[in-house]
């Protein structure tokens, strides 16, 4: 019997099944028998790619970082460093929203993830680049990352009910309208993302001004 053209398992059927498994019921409905099932092989079969569950999780988190834009960090970029954040601030909640179960994977950082290394040696790299001191450009780094990641992690107006009664204005007087956010609820939180991450910008640009006017005194 002729062997297939194409392998039967590769590392990128893995992830791809690892993923979707992931995004539709949660990180605890992984392991490597329901994944050798999803891919109709064998369980050891896996473990010629990936040693333990943990690997494929790793591997899945680093797949989703590789979906984040960073060519507003490339060299030729003409964005300056606060349009370039905003327009990376953007891609990289997009693509959590997407895959909003592996965030609690990727919030334990970059680890030896070559996609989210990159993605961190690129803010880092564009934030020096641009004038910021070392020590801002990692907090940097690290605020955005704190602030998109808890973006992704769930909706404030999802987590209101959609019934009138459930707000009692003896209870709570300023909630009469809290039952109408659920069917608002994208434009709740797309709101509420850009307004926090101006905000952010913004308190960003002032402390920039005083770094390049204490630059220009020394």
């Amino acid at each position: 019997m002729a062997r297939p053209r194409k392998p039967l398992l590769s590392t990128d059927r893995i992830v791809e099944a690892a993923r979707a498994l992931v995004d539709t019921e949660g990180l605890a409905a992984v392991s490597t028998r329901r994944l050798a099932a999803e891919l109709g092989v064998s369980g050891p079969s896996l473990y010629n790619h990936f040693r333990t569950k943990d690997q494929i999780l790793e591997a899945v988190a680093d797949s989703v970082s590789a979906q984040v834009d960073l060519d507003m960090f490339e060299a030729g970029d003409t964005r300056g460093w606060r349009t370039a954040l905003h327009d990376w601030a953007v891609s990289y909640r997009a693509a959590l929203r997407e895959h909003p179960n592996i965030v609690p994977v990727l919030a334990q950082g970059p680890g030896r993830r070559p996609a989210g290394l990159r993605l961190a040696d690129a803010v880092y790299g564009a934030m020096t680049d641009a004038g910021w001191p070392p020590a801002q450009a990692t907090s940097i780094g690290a605020l955005m990352r704190y602030f998109v990641m808890g973006s992704a992690l769930g909706s404030f107006a999802g987590g209101f009910v959609d019934d009138e009664t459930a707000y009692d204005p003896a209870d709570y007087p300023h909630l009469g309208q809290a039952h109408l956010l659920a069917e608002k609820q994208d434009v709740v939180d797309e709101r509420a993302f850009e307004t926090g991450l101006a905000a952010l910008l913004d308190g960003l640009s002032v402390q920039y001004e005083r770094i390049v006017a204490a630059a220009g005194r020394g």
